[in-house]
């Protein structure tokens, strides 16, 4: 991958991922809207929401790209959001009908999320389209020890809660039934879990490690 690739995916993938990923848990729902809509819509909002806090609030995090908001670009959510809902899909091919399969589905979504996000990041911060202005970013360190700081928060704790939020979903439908306030509830419940839970954790670790919460630019 270079700088190439990310110039063109972040226009190209949405373009093709955000519909195509839809439709695909639509049908495998059989056209279930409520369900889909938190498999579907949750990484879209999150990538939204978090990035745009990280970027233009905070401005931990840069992106370096011809269209911005501030820090932010425009599309970030559907760049990111798309992509994992459709990665989602490819690696949940069973319906989780019991709490097992409810939770071995946020194992494989946190796991699998985590080391693509991984992968792609220190890329991205290789090729000059990311930066972040965390601790060892400021101490020189590599591109891997700068996505490591944050990775497994931002991705593999939020690839957690969304997995087992999607099983969850399905597991309600499964033995009783997703009516339009548990969906209300659930929705809301697994977007707000996504978001906190990983900002937490990523604040305690930086405190313990740094002594600081990692919530502002250290340059």
């Amino acid at each position: 991958m270079n700088k190439n690739f990310f110039t063109l995916y972040q226009y190209i993938g949405p373009i093709i991922l955000t519909p195509l990923s839809f439709w695909l848990w639509w049908h495998s729902y059989q056209g279930d809207i409520k369900r889909t809509l938190i498999a579907w819509l949750i990484p879209i909002l999150y990538s939204y929401i978090v990035p745009a806090i990280g970027t233009n609030v905070l401005k931990v995090w840069e992106f370096n790209t011809r269209y911005k908001l501030g820090n932010f670009r425009p599309h970030h959510g559907f760049v990111f959001g798309s992509a994992t809902a459709m990665i989602a899909w490819l690696i949940h091919p069973i319906v989780a009908s019991t709490l097992f399969l409810v939770f071995q589905t946020g194992i494989i979504f946190a796991s699998t999320l985590g080391l693509i996000n991984i992968v792609y990041d220190i890329k991205a911060i290789k090729d000059g389209i990311l930066i972040v202005y965390n601790q060892p970013y400021a101490d020189k360190k590599t591109e891997e020890a700068i996505v490591m700081d944050y990775a497994l928060w931002f991705f593999g704790v939020f690839g957690l809660i969304y997995g087992v939020g999607v099983g969850f979903s399905e597991w309600l439908t499964y033995h009783y039934y997703l009516n339009t306030f548990t969906f209300t509830l659930l929705f809301f419940g697994i977007l707000v879990l996504s978001i906190l839970i990983p900002v937490w954790g990523y604040r305690k670790s930086s405190l313990k490690k740094y002594g600081h919460d990692g919530c502002r630019p250290i340059k």
